[in-house]
């Protein structure tokens, strides 16, 4: 987190007032927090540390409407500036994240392939701020070698009606394996992929403002 903030702000050009910065490290400590940590079995919903921190199951913060470009950060108005600035730290910090999650051994060495029941993260630049959509593999297609380099996911919505029921069907599509990032291994139990998760350099954010 420090290292994102520290290559935003050198590139960054004027001054921030004391509002705004607070206002701003409130929108990253959201986003920090959002991240998705592991996935209860049987369900696709992630388990993040606002979920710990404030014990509720929903407290995903989506972004305020509008649109918002990088020439806002010299907008007058602080909210327009500092939602620019949020959303620069989103797209930064998430590749970030999403980086300490892969193993980066060389190609030499043989990784364990994607797996029917694993739960992954998709790769969309695309996505909202604070919205990791996650997904479960279906189907595996394996080449001649042996490798896993597509495979067939199933992704549902956590909207449910007053039975507990789902409002809308899974969808399902092709993905190749370039394009997600395990978050659970379905080979592993509940508690080891908990422990694989990166160490406490990306710990969670508090309110230390008090």
């Amino acid at each position: 987190v420090r290292s994102v903030l520290n290559s935003m702000f050198s590139l960054q050009k004027g001054s921030v007032d004391s509002t705004t910065l607070r206002t701003f490290m409130y929108e990253a400590m959201a986003i920090v927090n959002s991240r998705p940590l592991t996935s209860i079995e049987g369900e696709t919903n992630p388990i993040t540390p606002n979920m710990l921190l404030t014990m509720k199951t929903k407290v995903v913060l989506p972004p305020p409407p509008g649109e918002f470009e990088d020439a806002d950060i010299y907008s007058r108005k602080r909210w327009r500036k500092v939602q620019s600035l949020a959303n620069t730290f989103w797209v930064r910090w998430r590749k970030e994240y999403l980086r300490t999650l892969q193993s980066r051994s060389k190609w030499q060495n043989k990784k364990e392939n994607v797996k029917v029941g694993d739960i992954v993260i998709l790769k969309d630049d695309m996505a909202s701020r604070n919205h990791w959509p996650l997904a479960r593999v279906v189907e595996a297609v394996p080449g001649k070698d042996g490798l896993v380099r597509h495979v067939k996911l199933q992704m549902a919505d956590a909207e449910l009606d007053e039975q507990g029921r789902r409002l809308h069907p899974p969808k399902f599509f092709d993905r190749p394996v370039q394009k997600l990032v395990v978050l659970c291994s379905s080979s592993r139990p509940f508690h080891f992929c908990w422990n694989q998760l990166p160490d406490s350099k990306v710990g969670s954010v508090k309110n230390s403002s008090s």
